[in-house]
């Protein structure tokens, strides 16, 4: 147990050898099975020389059948142990890539869901899947491949020119003359394979991301007319990516006959020079049996030379994905506990926000609340009132102060941020998933039958099939809009927090409901503050305060005072109300 800890604790995700470090259980078992397959290996050709001696010596009534047939039993023995530790070597290196590719995923995934909206929407959704799952792929491909190759290709190389070197060093040393070529051909092809490979990465993280937009946008689409238009945009993008997924396979893949014919010109010289050792003139003197051996394990040498050329090529595209999402490969901190923090006061002054490109968002917002109040902020459209909402959030740097209970916002851990904040977006971002299990989160003892009914659902589930069992599909695709906010609405009060944040939870809701749904709120949430953005101001009045945002500029004031003060707020609310006085 103190050994796995250790491990962990001195476990580098950024860098590759600590994976081969963390899986070495396994690799032990893949380099014991290695060598005895690859060293086995050489029984091959051993064995083959032996019975093209012993038939030459058959047909000279030297030996008889018998001896042939012991020859090919041992020989069938023997390959029948290599082959059983060839399933066990690529068993266990199968088992190593599959831990590995798991461990980076997670790590990988563990990164993102970290990262802020901001963060992840600087860069294209199709391309971060790319990173998530396609690099993530190759990178583990390319590992495992070296794996392999490093006993199929590394120690058969060895055990096989050890062999030639026995029966002739010096047609060894002349036959082997030509293999180093095919290394440095395919070393010089590192810059092509790089370059054409990262292009396919950009290609398929496009071609992603326009397909998501053809399927996310569909329907409006089709109603304005434009499908035609975007079919012609997504076939430019299929025809880009087919171009480069065929350049990059090219030069990672079409070389290997090359490879294979400059690393067995070698046979040439061993034609002529090994016959002559046969014949009694040359270096070393051979029989039939010793020709046949030296032959056969020169062409399995050169074979597995152009396996390791190919490698080569195949590393280098890993280090394409490594260096794509090497950056995202960062050791999650140990996660903890979520303590809800106790209720206290809220303190908001000279609030500002500026996004990323400069931009001003809102300026002057200030106001304090209580644990059981209820503050309301709107305005126009686009005055910046959901990205008021998302500021108490943290996920940018924010002007000015937000203090919970004497403590600034943006100073605390994110774990002391989300024992307060409870957030609930425009978009109601359900799992595919059960009612049920929408709402409680992994949550145990909790009834959800109370939730329902404070979002006014609990008829309505009750009617399906599968009551609060019932799955909800993909961002709660199987019910309706207004169905999908009160579901998520009802996991907010849920997991209560001393800060609640609202945006527009009664968008698709019908006044009466509207009317439940927040008498309801008040109860679930006496101890908590609500920060209730919406546009539809038929309850404001029964607000504790109101934050009207106009021109980036807030005013904080009761109904009352803002109907008194501000033009534009008594308008909107009178134009709501069908001009009736507050």
């Amino acid at each position: 147990m103190e050994s796995k800890e250790k491990s962990q604790k001195n476990f580098q995700p950024d860098r590759i050898l600590s994976y081969f470090q963390e899986e070495w259980r396994i690799l032990a078992a893949v380099t014991i099975s290695g060598l005895i397959y690859n060293i086995g290996l050489l029984a091959g050709p051993w064995f083959e020389g032996k019975m093209a001696g012993c038939l030459a010596d058959i047909l000279g009534d030297k030996a008889e059948f018998r001896d042939m047939l012991t020859l090919a039993v041992s020989y069938a023995l023997v390959i029948a142990i290599v082959q059983i530790a060839r399933y066990l070597k690529r068993l266990y290196v199968r088992r190593f890539a599959n831990n590995v590719n798991r461990q980076m995923k997670q790590i990988l995934y563990g990164t993102l869901v970290h990262k802020s909206r901001q963060e992840l929407n600087q860069e294209a959704t199709g391309s971060v899947m790319t990173k998530a799952i396609l690099d993530v792929d190759d990178c583990v491909e390319g590992m495992r491949k070296f794996t392999t190759e490093f006993f199929d290709t590394g120690v058969a190389l060895a055990a096989y020119a050890g062999m030639l070197l026995y029966y002739d060093w010096r047609l060894a040393l002349l036959g082997m003359l030509f293999t180093p070529f095919s290394y440095l051909l395919a070393e010089k092809m590192k810059t092509i394979v790089q370059r054409t490979s990262a292009e396919y990465k950009v290609q398929a993280g496009a071609l992603s991301t326009a397909t998501l937009d053809r399927a996310s946008n569909a329907v409006t689409y089709r109603v304005y007319g434009c499908e035609q238009e975007r079919q012609k945009a997504y076939e430019q993008h299929l025809t880009q990516y087919e171009r480069a997924a065929v350049k990059a396979n090219i030069w990672s893949s079409a070389m290997q006959p090359l490879y294979r014919t400059i690393s067995l010109t070698g046979v040439l010289f061993i034609l002529y020079f090994g016959g002559r050792n046969v014949l009694g003139t040359g270096w070393t003197a051979w029989d039939i049996a010793a020709f046949t051996t030296f032959l056969s394990c020169f062409t399995k040498l050169a074979v597995k030379s152009s396996s390791a050329a190919k490698l080569f090529n195949a590393v280098h595209k890993a280090q394409v994905s490594w260096k794509r999402i090497k950056p995202l490969m960062q050791q999650e901190k140990a996660s903890h506990k979520i303590s809800i923090q106790k209720p206290s006061l809220l303190e908001v002054s000279d609030l500002a926000f500026t996004s990323p490109d400069g931009t001003r968002i809102y300026e002057n917002i200030e106001f304090s609340a209580k644990p059981g109040q209820i503050i309301g902020v709107t305005g126009a459209v686009a005055c910046g009132k959901s990205t008021l909402g998302k500021t108490f959030l943290c996920e940018s740097p924010y002007e000015g102060s937000i203090r919970f209970g004497g403590k600034e916002l943006q100073q605390m851990t994110p774990e002391q941020r989300t024992g307060i904040v409870g957030y609930l977006g425009h978009d109601p971002e359900l799992f595919d998933d059960t009612v049920k299990n929408n709402i409680l989160l992994g949550e145990q003892n909790t009834d959800v039958k109370q939730y329902l009914k404070a979002v006014c659902l609990d008829l309505e589930v009750s009617s399906m099939k599968q009551g609060a069992d019932t799955v909800v599909g993909n961002g709660g695709v199987r019910l309706s809009g207004g169905q999908a906010q009160r579901l998520a609405l009802a996991r907010t009060l849920c997991h209560a927090k001393p800060l609640l944040i609202l945006d527009d939870p009664f968008s698709a809701l019908d006044r009466a409901t509207e009317r439940q749904v927040f008498d309801h709120l008040k109860e679930l949430a006496a101890d908590s503050i609500v920060i209730l953005l919406s546009h539809r101001l038929y309850l404001f009045p029964e607000l504790d305060q109101i934050v009207w945002m106009e021109n980036g500029h807030g005013r904080t004031g009761t109904h009352k005072e803002l109907m008194q003060s501000q033009p534009e707020y008594a308008k909107l609310y009178l134009e709501q109300e069908g001009g009736a006085k507050a």
